[in-house]
């Protein structure tokens, strides 16, 4: 067996100075160099094989074994990433193909939204008792407000300084982040409570657009909800969405036990979050700061209109790469 050794070392040691190569960056490696690990990783498997058989030095044979194990490591897993470059990848592409995955139900939650709206608004607008139930509790902006009432209310804030508008900025978040963990989370009681929940805030939506309307208030109004209304309404289906993901989990499994769908659409379901999580920041520092801005109407709507265009064009991306994905497994 010695013979075996000494006529094998200098490969063996090749390979392993290789390996700690490799562990430290594969990015360095040639052409020459990746083909060279590949030729001895092959040929050592071939030296266990025989070790293996013909000899019980476990010495040997567990040396073999690591040094192959380790080679493999680096041909065949996915290389490492750092948790900074993870992050980007899931924001720049993972957290959109969440959402195509998924799109049917997000586009359920949309239409169950509006819905809400609709409905509210007509109940709002012919009558006037619905319109007061419809309100927030100890919101002023009730029907009968005058229009320099509702004004001033919408231009409240503006100049406040950055202390105020930060603070304001987290109670948002903290405020926006239930909503949306309750409409997920409730997901699981066979989606019910996800679909009053958007149906609700559409209604409360619908109700507070209809009471400036009949005040007179028209552009204003929209100029004062779409900058932050674009993501934060956004971010609110998506939670929808993915209360309604949970919910079909549990009233159709398929093949598998409600407890392991259940376990895979909750994975999805944190992946989803995170991203939606990101939204609302973004929704609470533009509801603070921009909106309780001297901004002119028509650059409000500039800003809306690109928020929209943004996110159109985000979730489209993840739409056309997750059908990449499915094809490239597909051919596979």
């Amino acid at each position: 067996m010695s013979s075996f050794v000494s006529r094998n070392k200098q490969d063996w040691d090749e390979l392993e100075r290789l390996v700690r190569r490799g562990r430290r960056s594969l990015r360095d490696f040639s052409a020459e160099d990746l083909s060279r690990l590949d030729v001895l990783y092959r040929r050592t498997t071939i030296h266990l094989a025989r070790a293996s058989t013909r000899t019980t030095d476990r010495r040997l044979i567990d040396y073999l074994n690591g040094l192959t194990a380790a080679a493999h490591s680096l041909i065949y897993l996915p290389p490492r990433r750092s948790i900074l470059a993870g992050t980007v990848q899931f924001f720049v592409e993972g957290f959109a193909r969440c959402i195509a995955r998924n799109l049917r139900l997000h586009a359920l939650a949309l239409v169950l939204f509006i819905a809400g709206g609709f409905l509210a608004y007509h109940l709002a607008v012919t009558d006037t008792m619905a319109a007061y139930a419809l309100s927030m509790p100890g919101d002023p902006r009730q029907p009968g407000a005058t229009r320099e009432q509702l004004e001033e209310f919408l231009r409240y804030g503006r100049d406040e300084g950055g202390g105020e508008k930060f603070f304001f900025a987290t109670f948002l978040f903290q405020h926006n982040f239930k909503v949306g963990l309750l409409s997920m989370a409730s997901g699981v009681l066979a989606g019910v409570p996800t679909v009053l929940l958007l149906v609700y805030n559409g209604m409360i939506l619908g109700a507070f657009v209809a009471i400036h309307h009949q005040a007179g208030i028209t552009w204003e109004v929209w100029a004062w909800l779409l900058p932050h209304g674009v993501t934060e309404i956004g971010a609110i289906i998506l939670c929808g969405g993915v209360g309604l993901m949970l919910g079909r989990s549990v009233l159709r499994p398929g093949e598998m036990s409600r407890a392991d769908s259940l376990r895979l659409a909750g994975y999805e379901a944190a992946k989803t979050a995170v991203g939606i999580g990101l939204m609302l920041v973004a929704a609470a520092v533009i509801e603070s700061y921009l909106r309780q801005s001297h901004l002119s109407t028509s650059a409000r709507f500039l800003f809306a209109g690109g928020t929209a265009l943004f996110w159109a064009v985000y979730i489209g991306w993840g739409v056309l790469r997750e059908r990449t994905a499915e094809k490239t497994e597909a051919n596979a």
